[in-house]
């Protein structure tokens, strides 16, 4: 023990001998080399600065709203959301190709398949032009309203830069290019109503007159920042509704002009005498695949950046399409004793359809039920509906995309909810989970007024004067051959 002790003090004693020499020298003797100052350091950067790095970091990683432009310290667009939209963009369009030509081709008869193929490449040239010269302008540039103004047209000042009252981390060149992959399936879906009796040139005339007439005005109404119906952005919409990506806009749009033109063009020579069956449902099956493969860009990526917003989207939207493919297929083999691949792609689609406009404000169980419903209301739709009113919707649009998107704007009014996207509490925390529904139906009857008015004065006009089908004789011998000259099968 007293070893012990002698160890500690000696040790102690040792340490002081160390530090005193340092500790008392006099003030006037010179610094040694090894306590010398340092060189002069560069002036550290103002605390300000700082915290205004630390907040655009902070904003980029979350997708909040950057710094103005002004006093911020990143000029550029975030580079993972601009990735991940330029990725999203890409999907919608291969929803359209091959995804949408492959579904509605493989649907109608094989003299038909590249007419279908046609129709929807010529529709994505047509509007890809129209959106430059002043389609992207009149749905999202500042207007009124019910329609935007022509501040972006032929994209001018559409460049790197973020359009901030749609993205602040997004180039707009990029929101531009995304939105208008929406612009160009929603017309193609149409095709499916009027599919193997419809003119390719009136076609396209009606496109352009429609997009100008119904879609332009629809997307700014739902999606521009100063739209009518942007219940989550805007807060003096006149109608506090929301859509997260399509369902009024795309889906309900669509459908209902779809009805009213298949109304107009009538019903395909043979229509109840002769069986029209698809000549393959290999390439629908293929079609839907590709179909659910690009929904997550047009579902997800309508959050506008890879946030958690994006992903509660994604997981909705897979939980939505899943159940409703095996709700569909569950009807069919109750009623009709076996369950179709017919059957689980069309269930596919129209679950995808249904939780389009509620992707990323519902929350997992609002998506199951959501996926069950649009597996059993749309099917009756299809198949009840369509036989009872006797009415030719050749590859079921109206069915599908119709009732589908009026069910699916509903029941996001009722099943919307905070704790998926605070985002509704922006400008909805009075009414999200009390009266949403009531502004639902405001927004789904003026979609509805503007669709079915303005379809059948577009559909009446031209089949009055340049008409609508070709020739009896052409429609028999097929519009692959009479409108393109080609023949989707070469046997030899």
């Amino acid at each position: 023990m007293k070893r012990l002790i002698f160890l500690l003090v000696t040790s102690i004693l040792a340490s002081l001998m160390l530090v005193l020499p340092a500790s008392n020298a006099r003030a006037d003797e010179p610094a040694t080399a090894a306590v010398a100052a340092p060189a002069a350091a560069a002036p550290a950067a103002a605390p300000s600065d700082v915290e205004k790095r630390l907040a655009d970091l902070e904003a980029y990683v979350t997708n909040g709203a950057r710094a103005d432009d002004k006093t911020s310290k990143i000029t550029s667009p975030g580079p993972g959301h601009n990735g991940f939209m330029m990725i999203c963009a890409a999907l919608v369009l291969f929803m359209t190709l091959p995804g949408l030509a492959l579904f509605y081709g493989g649907l109608v008869r094989q003299k038909n398949v590249l007419s279908i193929m046609a129709q929807c490449m010529g529709i994505a040239a047509l509007v890809t032009v129209l959106w430059w010269a002043f389609g992207y302008s009149l749905a999202f540039a500042p207007g009124t309203p019910f329609i935007g103004g022509m501040a972006n047209a032929m994209l001018k000042d559409v460049g790197m830069a973020p359009n901030t009252a749609y993205a602040g981390w997004v180039s707009q060149s990029t929101f531009s290019m995304y939105q208008l992959m929406f612009a160009i399936i929603t017309p193609a879906l149409i095709i499916g109503s009027i599919a193997e009796r419809v003119k390719f040139s009136a076609l396209l005339i009606f496109v352009t007159a429609w997009m100008i007439l119904i879609y332009f005005p629809l997307a700014h109404m739902v999606w521009g920042a100063d739209g009518l119906m942007n219940g989550v952005w805007n807060k003096d919409a006149g109608i506090k509704a929301i859509d997260f990506a399509g369902g009024t806009v795309v889906h309900m749009s669509s459908g209902w002009s779809a009805l009213v033109l298949a109304l107009i063009v009538g019903k395909r020579v043979g229509f109840g005498k002769e069986e029209f069956v698809p000549h393959s449902l290999v390439l629908t099956m293929v079609g839907t695949g590709m179909l659910w493969v690009g929904w997550y860009g047009f579902n997800a990526g309508s959050a506008v950046a890879a946030d958690g917003i994006a992903a509660q989207a994604f997981m909705t939207t897979t939980l939505a399409a899943a159940v409703a493919g095996g709700a569909w297929a569950g009807v069919e083999w109750l009623t009709r004793g076996k369950p179709s691949v017919l059957g689980f792609c069309s269930g596919i689609v129209g679950g995808l359809v249904v939780i389009t406009p509620a992707a990323g404000f519902v929350s997992a169980n609002g998506a199951m039920l959501i996926g069950i419903l649009a597996g059993v209301v749309p099917y009756f739709a299809c198949t009840k509906l369509k036989h009872a009113l006797g009415y030719d919707d050749a590859l079921d649009t109206f069915g599908v995309h119709a009732v589908g998107g009026t069910l699916g704007a509903f029941l996001t009014g009722l099943l919307a909810t905070p704790d998926a996207n605070p985002n509704l509490l922006t400008n909805l925390k009075d009414i999200v989970g009390k009266t949403l529904w009531l502004e639902q139906l405001k927004a789904m009857g003026l979609t509805l007024a503007l669709s079915i008015i303005g379809t059948a004065v577009l559909g009446y006009a031209l089949k009055l004067t340049i008409g609508l089908r070709p020739s009896a004789e052409d429609e028999e011998s097929g519009l692959d051959v009479s409108g393109h000259g080609e023949k989707g099968y070469n046997v030899t």
